[in-house]
């Protein structure tokens, strides 16, 4: 057990030290994030009445297709290097590469979250952030990163790669989108968590499905 986690520590670790060096995920994530945001803050603002009431809409928009462009990354660049193979021959269980690529992915749509979540505030003039909405995020990001991780390990052996991915990934998260835009329409609306309990045991719920399904199929995901 103790050999598992620092196998998923190594990975974690090593994908974080590339990003730090070179900020290309980061870069292309929040910079995808903060256009969308200055559309949808334009375009609203001709057309609705207040802002306020797209801001559900906006902000897991945002999240949600920066973060695939994020997730098409994970794999792309050890794809092309050639050490995706290496990674993949290494004598560890194959489960622990896929965590330690998951808690990575998870982490940095986390961190592109909080860029995004003050420049909202800004654009829309709404107070946004809060726990309840932080807890929404972070079980929305889990799920969102659980089965993300796994189509982008599928998606990388094909050549429309970048297409690929969010065709397979959109349908199978469209239940954690919608629970996570329902429970931010009603925290901004001053419903308490009771109130919104409901959907945060929709999203827990899929998190462990995704999670589970992804430790069992990605030994075979990444089978050449």
């Amino acid at each position: 057990m103790k050999r598992y986690f620092q196998v998923v520590w190594a990975v974690l670790w090593k994908d974080v030290r590339i990003e730090w060096r070179t900020k290309d995920m980061f870069t292309s994530m929040a910079v995808f994030a903060v256009l969308a945001l200055l559309i949808f803050n334009f375009a609203f603002e001709l057309r609705v009445p207040d802002k306020r009431m797209v801001v559900p809409g906006v902000l897991w928009v945002a999240v949600a297709f920066s973060g695939v462009l994020g997730l098409g990354r994970a794999f792309i660049n050890e794809k092309d290097k050639g050490s995706l193979a290496g990674l993949l021959l290494a004598p560890v269980d194959r489960s622990a590469i896929y965590l330690g690529k998951m808690l990575a992915n998870f982490l940095f749509i986390l961190v592109v979250e909080a860029f995004i979540l003050p420049l909202i505030t800004v654009f829309f003039n709404v107070a946004i952030i809060s726990l309840p909405l932080l807890l929404i995020l972070f079980l929305g990001t889990l799920g969102f990163s659980a089965v993300g991780t796994v189509f982008s390990a599928l998606a990388v052996n094909t050549r429309a790669r970048e297409v690929l991915l969010p065709v397979l990934l959109f349908p199978v998260l469209l239940p954690v989108l919608l629970a996570g835009i329902r429970a931010t329409i009603g925290f901004l609306e001053g419903e308490t968590l009771v109130d919104n309990l409901n959907w945060l045991r929709m999203i827990g719920f899929f998190d462990i499905l995704f999670l589970v399904v992804a430790f069992l199929t990605f030994d075979y995901v990444v089978e050449e």
